[in-house]
């Protein structure tokens, strides 16, 4: 364990459907201990099996528009109108990372810039990228049951999504899945010991008398 007090990290990772986000993610709340799950708040009623607060924080559509009004929101989407939004509360990550503890968040492109906007020091942001188009849309057909048409529509999806990759700070390939994995914890491990977020690091640097 690290002795020196530090801030924590938002780490964003964003990539097209299929390109194994979801994947990477499980593996490294499941792994890393200092790792959590950010939790969105939403519009829409909670599903079988939902817990508020855990699975997401479930919100009217006048207490929503009341947060994104106050700022309260770190990035916000509403995919379709009239359909349910979904965004980030700012104030349960402002105080993880206060506490030293990393959040990994599932958003967009969009998400992303919002976020380094409002967090510009505490946001690492990486792009999972397919090895090639054509994994990618096997990985969509494998899903199974959806249309020509509907795969069209979430290629086309993926390809606005994959032209965004430069507004990010590190890309990975997910070429094979532990090694995208492995890739993506150095990341991490590398981005919590930047000097900038070692809080302590002045107060370590003189308990060894220098």
């Amino acid at each position: 364990m690290n002795p020196i007090p530090r801030r924590g990290i938002c780490l964003v990772l964003a990539a097209p459907s299929g390109a194994g986000k979801t994947a990477i993610t499980d593996a490294l709340i499941a792994s890393e201990a200092e790792l959590e799950r950010s939790v969105s708040v939403t519009t829409r009623a909670p599903r079988p099996g939902e817990i508020d607060g855990v699975h997401y924080h479930f919100l009217t559509e006048a207490r929503f528009a009341e947060a994104e009004r106050k700022g309260d929101l770190l990035e916000w989407a509403r995919v379709l109108k009239g359909t349910h939004a979904y965004g980030t509360p700012r104030a349960p990550v402002e105080r993880t990372l206060a506490a030293g503890r990393d959040l990994v968040f599932d958003i967009d492109w969009q998400g992303h810039l919002s976020m380094r906007g409002k967090l510009p020091d505490d946001v690492v942001g990486v792009f999972i990228l397919p090895p090639d188009i054509v994994s990618l849309e096997q990985r969509l057909r494998g899903r199974g049951g959806d249309p020509e048409a509907e795969i069209a529509r979430r290629m086309a999806v993926a390809r606005d999504e994959i032209s965004h990759w430069r507004e990010f700070d590190h890309v990975v390939v997910n070429d094979d899945l532990p090694t995208a994995i492995a890739q993506v914890r150095s990341i991490l491990h590398a981005a919590r010991l930047a000097r900038r977020r070692q809080s302590g690091l002045e107060g370590f640097i003189r308990g060894l008398g220098v």
